[in-house]
């Protein structure tokens, strides 16, 4: 237990080093650890405040935050059987330990004094919200049921987090599933030389003669926004569409429509059981807009903008495919490609002509000189660093007296096990400690660009 390095305290995540077997053995130890340490904080008779009561109880949701962290990052960028396992087999314990600390009217009481004599212990803005949202959450997470009602909740969290996993297991895995060996070139007639390089080399990865197309995100857009052949346009889009259902090329295998009427079913019963018409009335508690009506009228007023664009758009779209490449019955995996041959005859130009203008190195630089001017902030690679992936990379953010004021992790690049789309996480929490020190945040950015081929530069 002591060489786990999910258990460090001070350092960045060791990602070289995280086993799956780690994974289970460093969430129990620090839910012993923080149960224990709180319960003195919680049990104190004295008048709560925030440097005795507020401040380390933050610090204890942070030690779990920043063990949990990197086990939920690896779970979305570097997937494995084994880790799966792992990562499952903490859902239920986090999702207990949430309901356990939302539920705990002692630790409520603290919070709920020490928001109410903000004015008298002097709290800055800062402060005072985090009490208002840790009250509005408290709420979320049942203070206010009844004994019963409050079991039932948990039991209804529980769920809910191994069923919303399992969706995204099965959108990975049924994603990776796919792929389609072509044996001749004239098939990837159309596509980008980027492209077909990248499908050559995820042949020699597979040790497949030929080109290897898949559903991540790079190979995809290649294919239906360029490939000239039809068919191969209709294969890839209907297996792309139907990833996880009950259709397409894998149909009924990581089928996620059961997952999703339960996830729905589970989230109008959370919701219900915190006295709400819906989810959705639940959602907006942690939202900008007021209500469901608003949200409503928004997009109501949105389509009625927008649709009579859009069919002008595809009433020209169409007249463009028939006129010009004789086709009359426009399809879905027609719709991409055509519009791109439609602005290269209209424009002569196009989006895969633009991108040698935009090596990643000058995107970064540029980025980062913007950042510079606007907000007086420089960033600057780091190295020695441990990351997950050979490409990710490291930078660190300081202001104009060279303070440092965040870092962030950085992975550009599709790859296999890797969840498709593009986010930002926390990989660590930015705080004030009791003592007055501060913990600098660090942030995860991660993206599934089409990763550099035959030693060319990434392009974006």
């Amino acid at each position: 237990m002591l060489n786990n390095p999910l258990l460090d305290k001070q350092a960045l995540p060791h990602f070289a080093d995280i086993q799956a077997d780690h994974i289970e053995p460093a969430i129990d130890t620090v839910l012993a650890e923080i149960r224990r340490q709180a319960e003195p904080i919680l049990t104190d008779q004295a008048q709560p405040d925030w440097q005795h009561h507020i401040a380390p109880l933050e610090a204890l949701n942070q030690r779990l935050s920043r063990t949990w962290s990197p086990i939920s990052h690896l779970h979305g960028v570097a997937d494995s059987k084994e880790l799966r396992q792992a990562y499952n087999a903490c859902l239920p314990k986090l999702s207990a330990y949430a309901t356990e600390c939302g539920q705990d009217r002692r630790r409520y009481d603290i919070y709920a004094r020490v928001a109410a004599a903000a004015d008298t212990l002097g709290l800055n803005q800062s402060q005072r919200q985090l009490l208002r949202n840790a009250l509005r959450d408290f709420r979320l997470s049942g203070i206010e049921l009844a004994a019963n009602e409050r079991q039932q909740y948990a039991e209804t969290m529980q769920e809910l987090s191994q069923k919303m996993a399992l969706y995204s297991e099965n959108v990975l895995d049924a994603t990776q599933a796919w792929e389609e060996i072509v044996s001749c070139r004239e098939t990837l007639r159309g596509m980008p030389d980027s492209a077909i390089e990248l499908a050559a080399e995820a042949a020699k990865r597979s040790a497949k003669t030929g080109w290897r197309l898949t559903l991540d995100a790079p190979c995809y857009l290649a294919v239906i926004t360029h490939a000239d052949e039809r068919a191969l346009r209709e294969r890839i889009y209907t297996a792309f569409a139907t990833r996880a259902s009950d259709q397409g090329p894998h149909g009924g295998q990581w089928d996620n429509s059961d997952v999703m009427q339960q996830i729905l079913a589970l989230r109008h019963q959370e919701a219900r059981l915190l006295g709400y018409d819906n989810y959705a009335e639940k959602a907006l508690t942690t939202r900008m807009a007021e209500s469901c009506d608003d949200i409503l009228d928004f997009l109501e007023q949105l389509a009625e903008k927008a649709l009579p664009v859009a069919r002008e758009e595809m009433a020209a779209l169409r007249q463009y495919a028939r006129e010009k490449h004789q086709i009359n019955d426009l399809q879905p995996w027609d719709i991409t490609y055509f519009s791109e041959k439609m602005r290269q005859h209209q424009f002569a130009i196009s989006a895969e002509a633009l991108r040698p203008y935009f090596p990643v190195e000058r995107v970064l630089d540029g980025l980062f000189t913007i950042v510079n001017r606007l907000y007086g902030l420089h960033i600057d690679v780091q190295t020695g660093i441990e990351t997950w992936h050979p490409d990710v990379r490291f930078f660190s953010i300081y202001d104009d007296n060279h303070e440092l004021r965040g870092q962030f992790y950085l992975d550009l690049y599709a790859r296999e096990n890797k969840r498709g789309g593009a986010w930002m996480d926390e990989c660590v929490n930015r705080q004030r400690g009791a003592d007055g020190s501060i913990t600098i945040p660090v942030a995860y950015l991660t993206c599934n660009f089409a990763p550099p081929a035959d030693n060319r530069p990434g392009l974006l």
